[in-house]
């Protein structure tokens, strides 16, 4: 029987390829029988699709729990597009030009990147040699001109011409806390306010994804507040791998979920690696190497392949849930479930997702005595200028503006629209 495994397994006319090694191939006794187990590894995406038969795409099967299903042509045409040493977005897009890109976006990122990087060469680039570097954009051998690439696209182009390239492309952010059955904050990639590319999209997500998280009451050397933490930096890390580990190409789009004490972060596109590599951390194999490039100028992404690794350590750190990982097919999706709570759901604050013990009364969380430090000096100032000087978002405003009313710490002099009265 061993025998015949092992010659089924290298005849190229039953199967494309090997992947199983000697010791993945073995028998064991038990309870007076013998056994033969053959233990599957997971298959490099370079070896993909493996398939019976001469047709890959009658042949090819993929495990769904317990049974193996036909793959699709689309299934199969992603697993040939993973194959592939060059990056999916490298791709030269000779219908394309510089300027189709979103020229507000390339000045917000070169912003960016003169102030972290003063004194680099590139910062006195022109547009189109600083595109060129930085990987947005090569020169066709075609007609010698230069032309953005797919990760250019993606990265800085609008999101109608995202779509013509990529159909399915899709970006959501949707908040919802407190058990309201409707989302309180969105931001979504075609509601036409704003270019609909994940360099603004990260921006725009960032200060939402990471507004809940609590602020230990730290003094930096210049007596000035540390808002900083492990956990904001990993949840900007799983933000930045969600965008440049996605397959544009797939369905559905990236969807980010943030409920009370929950964070939900899904792509499209599955693991390059075997998840348990990925949490172990050292390996980077990214899907779109030139949006890694771009966003790592920024200093957005880690490029010593420990990101996830890195999450996992904090989360533990804080005590809190282990993040769970699931990748699901048809359509190909990673998700990510991130609890920011201890593993019993004992952080000290009953509830409230703006709690902050900072040592005070007992009474305030530090988002409410942050708002209330606020109104006591404007009091007439409405919640999304509130939200722009305490650093998180309008609908916590909101709420918190609501628990300090409820408190009895403050209230509206004349109309809902009057100024705020501090009480105690």
């Amino acid at each position: 029987m061993l025998s015949d495994i092992w010659n089924t397994l290298n005849n190229r006319q039953k199967i494309n390829a090997n992947i199983l090694l000697e010791h993945h191939v073995y028998h064991t006794d038990y309870d007076g029988m013998t056994f033969i187990v053959i233990e599957m590894p997971r298959a490099d995406r370079r070896d993909k699709p493996i398939y019976i038969g001469q047709d890959m795409f009658k042949g090819t099967f993929r495990r769904n729990h317990e049974g193996d299903y036909h793959c699709s042509a689309e299934e199969v045409k992603f697993m040939l597009r993973d194959q592939a040493d060059t990056a999916q977005d490298a791709l030269v897009l000779e219908n394309l030009l510089i300027e189709d890109l979103n020229q507000e976006s390339i000045h917000r990122y070169r912003i960016l990147f003169n102030n972290l990087k003063p004194d680099h060469i590139w910062a006195k680039l022109g547009n189109e040699e600083f595109l060129l570097k930085i990987g947005a954009a090569r020169k066709s051998q075609n007609d010698g001109r230069t032309h953005p690439t797919l990760g250019g696209l993606i990265f800085f182009g609008d999101f109608i011409t995202i779509t013509d390239e990529l159909p399915n492309y899709f970006l959501d952010y949707r908040e919802r806390l407190l058990g309201d059955t409707r989302w309180s904050d969105r931001v979504s990639s075609g509601d036409s306010t704003w270019s609909g590319n994940i360099f603004d999209f990260y921006f725009q997500v960032i200060d939402r994804l990471t507004a809940d998280v609590k602020k230990p009451f730290q003094l930096d050397s210049n007596l000035l507040r540390i808002d900083d933490t492990p956990v904001h930096r990993a949840l900007r890390e799983c933000l930045a791998n969600a965008l440049i580990h996605a397959d544009y190409y797939g369905r559905r789009g990236i969807v980010i979920d943030k409920e009370f004490r929950k964070i939900t972060i899904a792509n499209p596109g599955t693991f390059r690696i075997g998840i348990d590599e990925a949490i172990a951390g050292g390996i980077s194999d990214a899907r779109n190497g030139r949006i890694f490039n771009m966003f790592s100028l920024i200093h957005v992404g880690e490029r010593s392949g420990t990101g996830i690794c890195d999450v996992y350590h904090v989360w533990d750190e804080n005590g809190f849930k282990k993040p769970s990982f699931v990748e699901t097919v048809d359509p190909d999706r990673v998700t990510l479930t991130l609890q920011i709570e201890t593993d019993g759901n004992s952080d000290g604050n009953d509830g409230n997702p703006d709690g902050n013990d900072d040592g005070n009364d007992g009474n305030l969380t530090q988002h409410e005595m942050l708002v209330l430090q606020v109104i006591s000096k404007s009091p007439s100032l409405p919640a999304a200028k509130i939200s722009s000087q305490v650093g998180f978002s309008k609908p916590s405003v909101e709420r918190v503006l609501r628990s300090l009313k409820k408190k009895g710490y403050i209230c509206r002099e004349g109309s809902t629209r009057g100024k705020w009265i501090i009480l105690k």
